[in-house]
């Protein structure tokens, strides 16, 4: 158990935590895992798109829709991997929210790693403008004849589909060996999804993948479509499994003392 987990309330659901957690040792370290893993992310996702522009003038080809989706399958399972027995493997606000929703995660804690995850992208984006000569991150955009609230609800749909991929296979207390293949099941998920959604809107499906590309290249339209859908998307899904699928009496077994981290409760 880790250290971090300190109290039991006996209840199910949405925590503040304490102010002793902001400063806790596992807290620190998991904000620095969700930082080096979204950044592990983000350089290799965006960098994929940089690297097809930089072979071909058009990207818009079946081929390069199955390269890039396959390179973001590829980088988030790796950085799912690294980052699941000290923080949860998160490497997405989205997912972080979800959780904390459901009661595996409280609100201290999702601060940090929403700081963390936010500061990755970033830094992984300024990587990319450096070593690529300047080029400037394309970012998301919405394709023609797609309306901001489709793409809303697009991306919504998405993540739903993702957070309780993460649920079933990395948190849920009854995942037994399928826990072992968890992170790559979500990358595959995130691939699927890419391309399914890629040519309408991108297929971000996590905040700060579209925020470290568009601040370091300064692209902000349509920007509050990818925090939206994502959102409702991971909540919904985060609420469903953890009420409906999770028995109570799991649930009250397996973490929900509240720790603010206890990854191996993931």
């Amino acid at each position: 158990m880790s250290t971090a987990a300190r109290t039991t309330t006996g209840r199910r659901g949405f925590t503040v935590g304490r102010g002793e957690d902001a400063t806790h040792p596992d807290t620190i370290r998991a904000a620095i895992s969700e930082f080096f893993a979204t950044a592990i992310f983000v350089f290799a996702a965006e960098g994929s798109i940089l690297s097809l522009g930089k072979l071909y003038h058009d990207m818009s080809t079946a081929g390069g829709l199955v390269a890039v989706a396959l390179a973001h399958a590829l980088a988030l399972a790796v950085a799912v991997s690294v980052a699941v027995n000290i923080s949860g493997g998160h490497v997405n606000p989205a997912i972080t929210f979800g959780a904390l929703l459901g009661g595996r995660i409280t609100l201290v804690c999702a601060l940090f790693y929403w700081v963390a995850q936010l500061l990755g992208a970033i830094v992984a984006s300024l990587l990319l403008r450096l070593t690529t000569g300047g080029m400037r991150p394309p970012g998301f955009s919405l394709a023609a004849g797609v309306g901001d609230w489709h793409a809303v609800l697009l991306e919504a749909v998405m993540t739903f589909g993702l957070m309780y991929a993460y649920y079933a296979t990395v948190i849920d207390p009854k995942r037994g060996h399928v826990g072992t293949i968890g992170p790559l099941a979500v990358g595959f998920l995130i691939g699927a999804n890419m391309l399914a959604g890629g040519p309408f809107d991108g297929a971000a499906m996590n905040p700060a993948r579209v925020f470290g590309p568009a601040l370091v290249g300064w692209r902000w339209s349509h920007h509050w479509v990818y925090w939206l859908g994502p959102f409702l998307g991971s909540g919904l899904a985060g609420l469903l499994y953890e009420y409906l699928v999770i028995p109570s009496t799991e649930a009250a077994a397996h973490g929900h003392a509240h720790q603010p981290l206890a990854p191996e409760d993931y």
